[in-house]
C-alpha cells in the first residue's frame, strides 16, 4: 500500500464529541439530584417530627410540585437571560463590523497571531474569512465571546429537563408512601439506591470512576436527611 493512500486513509479517522452545550444534560442532572435530595430531607424532617403518614405523603407531593416549578422559571431564566446577553452582544458585533470593517479585521488577526500564526499569516487568514459577511460575524463572537451563535442553549429545553427531572427525582422517596408505607425506613433505602444509581450514572458522563460519584451522592444525600431528621425529631410537636 502506497504512502499517499495511508496518508489519505490516515486523514479520514475523526472521533466525536458528546454535546456539552446544548443545555440539557446540566438542568436534567442537577434537577433528579435536587429533587431526590430536598425531597427525601423533606421527608425525613416531617417524619422525625412525628407525623403521620398522609402528612408525611402530603409534605412530600407539595414539595415536589414547588420544587419541579421553582427548577423550572429558575432555569428557564437563567438561560434565557444568558441568551438574551448574548444576543446583544452579537448585535454590538456586527454594528462593528459594518461601522469599522478595517478595525475589526485588524482585532481578528491580532487573535490570530496570539493563537501562534506568525504576524503575515494572522493577517491573511484574516482577509480570507473577512470575504463573507454572514460568516464572519459569527467568526468575530466565537473568538472573543467564545459561544457558537448557531449551538446556544434552549432555555425551553432546560426548564423542561429541569421540570421533569426534578419531578422524577423528588418521587422516588414519596414511592413508598404512596405504596402504603408508615415508617421512614423504606423511603430511605429508596432514596440511598437511587443516590448511588445517579452518581454512577452521573460519573459515566464525566469519566469519573463510578464508585466515586455513587460515594459522593450518597454521603451528601445522606448528609442532607440526616440533618432534617435530627431537626426534626428534636422540634417535633408530634404532628397528626
Amino acid at each position: 500500500m502506497s504512502e499517499a493512500v495511508v496518508e489519505t486513509r490516515s486523514a479520514e479517522v475523526h472521533h466525536t464529541h458528546r454535546d456539552v452545550v446544548g443545555g440539557w444534560l446540566r438542568p436534567a442532572v442537577f434537577g433528579a439530584m435536587d429533587g431526590l435530595v430536598s425531597n427525601i430531607a423533606l421527608i425525613a424532617g416531617i417524619a422525625g417530627a412525628g407525623a403521620s403518614r398522609h402528612v408525611v405523603l402530603l409534605a412530600g407531593l407539595a414539595g415536589l410540585l414547588a420544587g419541579a416549578f421553582s427548577m423550572a422559571v429558575g432555569e428557564w431564566t437563567s438561560v434565557q437571560s444568558q441568551a438574551e446577553l448574548v444576543h446583544a452582544e452579537i448585535a454590538k458585533e456586527r454594528r462593528e463590523l459594518v461601522r469599522k470593517p478595517a478595525a475589526e479585521q485588524a482585532e481578528l488577526a491580532a487573535l490570530y497571531r496570539h493563537r501562534g500564526l506568525s504576524p503575515a499569516l494572522a493577517k491573511q487568514v484574516a482577509e480570507e474569512l473577512s470575504r463573507d459577511p454572514e460568516s464572519l460575524w459569527r467568526i468575530h463572537v466565537r473568538e472573543e465571546l467564545g459561544v457558537d451563535p448557531d449551538n446556544l442553549a434552549s432555555p425551553y429545553i432546560a426548564a423542561f429537563s429541569s421540570l421533569m427531572s426534578f419531578a422524577a427525582g423528588a418521587l422516588i422517596p414519596l414511592l413508598p408512601y404512596i405504596a402504603g408505607a408508615r415508617a421512614l425506613w423504606p423511603s430511605v433505602i429508596v432514596a440511598a439506591a437511587d443516590l448511588l444509581i445517579l452518581g454512577a450514572a452521573v460519573s459515566r458522563f464525566t469519566e469519573r470512576p463510578w464508585w466515586q460519584g455513587a460515594a459522593r451522592q450518597l454521603a451528601l444525600g445522606a448528609a442532607a436527611a440526616g440533618i432534617t431528621y435530627g431537626v426534626g425529631s428534636a422540634f417535633g410537636v408530634g404532628l397528626s
